[in-house]
């Protein structure tokens, strides 16, 4: 079993970053892991029960702060870096919240990994694949393009080692449910649960590729000890429409307005993933929600 040594998970507290703690508890040895998380979507019974997980309250921007002695002493071989704001849609009303986490705190996570000698595995987002292949569509995609572009640079000038995964439209345990930035199957799950229509934002046949949690978490760990300064898309290799998904459900379906910022189509190309990897999908979204509405209907 591999040792990954110390880690440090920022929005350990979140989605995907605390499934991805739990993976690494569940098949590697490692000495200690410490989680940043400002709560921001994050939630305390997301932790895990370990003596080895540490959780620290703390937003991005302050992980240089010196009179945190934790951060300060600690040694990380890896920083898996999710904290940051993750959707398109609210960036535009929450322009101030997008650039505090995705600009100025990963530019601060970039500096901490610096002065680590720490390797950086940083979550790039699949908005910028697709049949617009445009990167600056929404506040959102825009900063996390720019932040992989500084991430290559901070390579060239400073010797930073890194890995860069891109993640498509995760869904899984532990998903954002009701809240402002939660993702599609989130949204429909909740409308489930309460027992109202789901919302497809028009015209409905936008194709989305949708990844479970666990092969994405399998995936970043694989990336983080095989990947030298390389890009992988995590995805399943396949896309649904929209309304296709939510006829899984088997609701009354409404449409909204269409929105600005979002791409028509994305599909992930994980050839190159599984070439260096070895990363293959193994869920199935249809499987997955038939399994959730007949655990809903047979509790």
């Amino acid at each position: 079993m591999k040792n990954l040594g110390n880690i440090l998970v920022t929005g350990g507290a979140g989605f995907i970053g605390s499934n991805l703690i739990e993976h690494i508890i569940d098949n590697y040895r490692f000495n200690k892991i410490i989680s940043i998380d400002n709560y921001y979507t994050g939630k305390k019974i997301n932790h895990h029960k370990n003596n080895n997980v540490i959780y620290l309250k703390l937003n991005t921007v302050d992980i240089l702060t010196n009179n945190i002695k934790i951060l300060k002493n600690f040694k990380p071989k890896y920083i898996f870096h999710f904290a940051e704001f993750s959707r398109i849609v609210p960036s535009f009303k929450k322009l101030n919240d997008c650039w505090k986490f995705n600009t100025q705190g990963t530019f601060n996570v970039i500096l901490y990994a610096r002065k680590k000698k720490a390797k950086l595995i940083y979550s790039g987002s699949s908005s910028r694949f697709g049949k617009e292949e445009n990167e600056h569509l929404s506040p959102y995609s825009w900063t996390k393009s720019k932040n992989i572009e500084l991430i290559k640079n901070f390579s060239i000038w400073f010797d930073l080692n890194y890995t860069i995964v891109y993640f498509f439209n995760v869904y899984g345990k532990k998903q954002i449910k009701n809240h402002f930035m939660s993702a599609v199957i989130g949204i429909f799950e909740q409308q489930y649960i309460q027992n109202k229509p789901l919302t497809v934002v028009k015209p409905g046949n936008q194709k989305r590729d949708f990844t479970h949690v666990k092969d994405v978490v399998k995936g970043t760990v694989l990336a983080a000890f095989k990947g030298n300064k390389e890009e992988y898309q995590l995805g399943s290799g396949k896309n649904h429409k929209i309304l296709s998904v939510a006829k899984m459900f088997k609701r009354k379906i409404i449409f909204t307005p269409k929105r600005k910022g979002e791409r028509f189509t994305g599909k992930a190309n994980y050839s190159k993933a599984f070439k260096d990897l070895g990363y293959e999908p193994t869920y199935n979204l249809q499987n997955y929600i038939k399994d959730f509405i007949n655990k809903k209907n047979n509790p």
